[in-house]
């Protein structure tokens, strides 16, 4: 179990959004903000594991909610649990796509995958975004991920769907600045979490077997990930806005 963290000023009452929640490191981040003073949503598609979270020690101020985030209802109940007021998004729920190449990939992985990894990005941060902007301050952090940097790294949907996070992520940058919301991305490389992630495709195996096996750094923690998560949330990170923060171990290096 974590240790429970000091209360930060700065996450004291703050109002934070966490996809993802039930487990790695969606569950992670909800816990950090939690300890760190915040008023946590906590969003993920299964009841037992936020049930589970709830449970954990000091986890604070923390509301629930189960549900599909990439469905616009669930969107609507996330946005409509923050009472008007949202400071920080993270933008963390996503899955895997079983490590389809091109010539293989069906039409509901590619949608689904997609559905979870970009469009409910897009439509959550669609609903906050009015709110920071009457704020006048707002911070985003979005899970983009190693694959989102290079091609070598996963299935096409899943590949693609990160690379879109990127792009969305520099866009909703530069257009919400004036309006003092920062948006953000981070780019992890492999991590400990229980995110499934099985090869069904003999090529892909073949292909990224090897390349896998010889460069992957060791993985990180899902803590590590949340740490950066909050740090550039913070006003610590209060001049940074549009970047793709790498948290791969040097794998972006080689």
């Amino acid at each position: 179990m974590s240790t429970p963290l000091s209360i930060d000023p700065f996450f004291a009452g703050k109002r934070v959004i966490v996809t993802g929640a039930g487990s790695g490191i969606g569950r992670a981040t909800a816990l950090r903000f939690a300890r760190q003073g915040a008023e946590v949503v906590a969003t993920d598609i299964s009841p037992p594991r936020l049930e589970a979270l709830l449970n954990e020690q000091g986890v604070g101020k923390m509301r629930t909610l189960a549900g599909d985030i990439a469905t616009e209802a669930t969107v609507r109940q996330v946005a409509a649990a923050c009472e008007g007021r949202v400071d920080i998004l993270a933008n963390v729920a996503g899955i895997m796509d079983a490590f389809l190449p091109a010539a293989e990939v069906d039409d509901a992985t590619w949608e689904r995958v997609f559905a979870v990894n970009l469009t409910a990005v897009m439509r959550l941060t669609r609903a906050v975004l009015p709110l920071m902007m009457k704020a006048g301050k707002g911070a985003i952090v979005n899970i983009a991920s190693e694959a989102g940097l290079r091609g070598a790294c996963a299935g096409a949907a899943y590949t693609a769907s990160k690379y879109a996070v990127i792009g969305y992520t520099k866009n909703t940058a530069f257009m919400y600045a004036p309006h003092g919301i920062r948006v953000n991305a981070i780019a992890p490389g492999a991590v400990l979490t229980n995110i499934e992630a099985p090869f069904k495709s003999e090529l892909a195996q073949q292909r990224l077997g090897p390349v896998m096996g010889a460069i992957v750094p060791k993985a990180a923690t899902a803590d590590q990930l949340a740490e950066h998560v909050c740090w550039l949330s913070s006003d610590a990170a209060s001049n940074i806005t549009g970047i793709v923060m790498p948290s791969d171990g040097g794998w972006s290096a080689i």
